[in-house]
């Protein structure tokens, strides 16, 4: 049995039919769901042996479980070789769901080459006419960048992104607006004064931003005066 057959059997014995039922309804994907939680997945891929990742990465995943699963193997990689297999993970990632979790996840192997994967990665991303390519940009953004010397690059970047009208690309500015405001709620603020961001999408920033417990009522009296009609 190869690695990957054993991952598969392992990962088919977890499935549980009201999980899968659930998360059909709230990710829009239209790859198959066994109905595993990311936990169990995490925990699956942590026994793959580190000599055997590659061989891994290199079967063709189907469910969406997989894909998830595929990304996590990725992150486990040295930075190097992660990178070589970075743009693989992309072309598989069509919902919300893979992006989010396979961004997260490469926390712990990006935090020493910051400005390297920012020019070599998340720019091209961002770049990109594809929905949820552009999505990984953004959520990449918001894991690893919200910091002071980082905060004008974001908000050009979410300039150049103003007139996207796709969903996901909307929301996820929005997501990592509020979280820069939140953090650094006076850079935020005044960058959201001249901001030339869609109504819809700077309307959905102020919304979360009041949304979080982690701004005092007195902030979001004021930020509440830059909704647009």
């Amino acid at each position: 049995m190869t690695i990957y057959s054993d991952f598969r059997t392992k990962l088919v014995s977890l499935a549980d039919e009201e999980y899968r039922e659930f998360s059909m309804k709230g990710i829009p994907c239209d790859r198959p769901f066994l109905g595993v939680r990311i936990p169990d997945i995490r925990k699956l891929v942590k026994e793959i042996p580190q000599d055997q990742l590659i061989d891994f990465i290199n079967e063709t995943p189907i469910a969406i479980e997989e894909v998830i699963a595929r990304g996590f193997a990725i992150s486990k990689l040295p930075y190097d070789e992660m990178i070589k297999v970075f743009d693989s993970q992309i072309g598989l990632l069509d919902n919300w769901c893979t992006v989010d979790t396979f961004c997260a996840s490469l926390r712990n192997n990006i935090k020493r080459h910051i400005e390297d994967f920012f020019d070599h990665k998340v720019e091209p991303l961002l770049s990109s006419n594809d929905e949820f390519v552009v999505r990984t940009g953004l959520v990449c953004l918001l894991d690893f960048y919200v910091q002071p010397n980082y905060l004008p690059v974001i908000y050009n970047c979410i300039e150049s992104l103003k007139n996207r009208e796709e969903y996901y690309i909307r929301m996820a500015i929005a997501w990592l607006l509020a979280e820069c405001f939140i953090k650094y709620p006076s850079e935020t603020f005044e960058y959201l004064k001249i901001s030339k961001l869609n109504s819809w999408t700077f309307n959905k920033t102020i919304s979360k931003i009041c949304n979080s417990y982690r701004v005092d009522p007195a902030t979001k009296t004021q930020i509440k005066q830059l909704r647009r009609k």
